[in-house]
This record gives structure tokens, sequence and C-alpha cells, in this order.
């Protein structure tokens, strides 16, 4: 049965980590053959937290939620891995993502940077395109931004 968790990345052990940057890895820079620095320094932040869907000891999905330098909240790193998709993870993901940036930022603003082809998917959540596309590896995204839940 798979399990959700949430943690700054201090808490978690070395072997879960492991985990989830072999999967964000697997999707961002081998699926998506996009050479980036997935290891961008802001999971070491103090805000930051990630979340992760484990099952049988492996890491299906994962996403990082963190505060941005705009004051708002933003979420990154939505990865499911390629066998574990269809099931719904990165959705229970995405709604404790969400649920979480409104308990600790209560009346912010949620940004993210969507794949394109993914807006429609992101919209069920609450998010509209709040600028224009551009490109990201050679892959189209679009900024999206979820309004800030009334306090």
């Amino acid at each position: 049965m798979p399990s959700l968790h949430r943690s700054r990345l201090s808490e978690i052990s070395a072997d879960t980590l492991y985990r989830i940057l072999w999967l964000r890895v697997a999707v961002f820079v081998v699926e998506q053959a996009a050479a980036y620095p997935e290891l961008d320094g802001r999971d070491l932040e103090p805000d930051t937290e990630l979340f992760w869907i484990e099952e049988d000891g492996r890491v299906l999905a994962t996403l990082r939620l963190l505060r941005d330098g705009t004051g708002a909240a933003r979420i990154g790193r939505v990865a499911t891995a390629a066998d574990a998709r269809g099931r719904g993870l990165s959705a229970d993901l995405m709604r404790a993502a969400v649920e979480r940036a409104e308990e600790r930022w209560p009346g912010t603003t949620i940004d993210l940077d969507a794949q394109k082809h993914l807006a429609g998917w992101y919209g069920r959540f609450g998010f509209e395109i709040s600028g224009p596309e551009f490109s990201e590896d050679d892959i189209p995204h679009v900024p999206m931004r979820r309004a800030a839940a009334s306090v």
C-alpha cells in the first residue's frame, strides 16, 4: 500500500533521499533528455519540504514545496516513476502540497512552472496560466499560479 510522506531534507534518511533524487534524475534528466543541474541547492533551504509516495521501500512519486523569492509558495520537481503513472500518486502529492502551503503560509499564492502539455492537469488543483509560454531545456513550459485561499 503506497504511503505519503513529507519532511525537511535534514530529517530524511540517506536511503530515502537517494531514492527521491534518483527518481528526479531518472525522469527529468534521463527520460526527458534534459541535461541541467537537478541538484540546484533549493532542497537545502530551511523552508523546503520534500513530499514523496513510497511503496515497498521504493519512491514512486515526489515533489517539493518551498518559499519563492517573491514571497509566494512554489511547488516543483513533480515526478512519477514511469511504471507508476496513472495511479493518481502525483495528484495525491499535489493535494497534500497545496494543503501544506496553505497551512504554513496562509493567504499566499502558490506558483509553479508546468510543462505546457500538463497545464490542464495542474488546473485540476486550482492553478491558472499566469504568463507567457517559455522553453526550458527545449520543453515548452507555462508559469502557473494558484490564487491565495481566503483566510
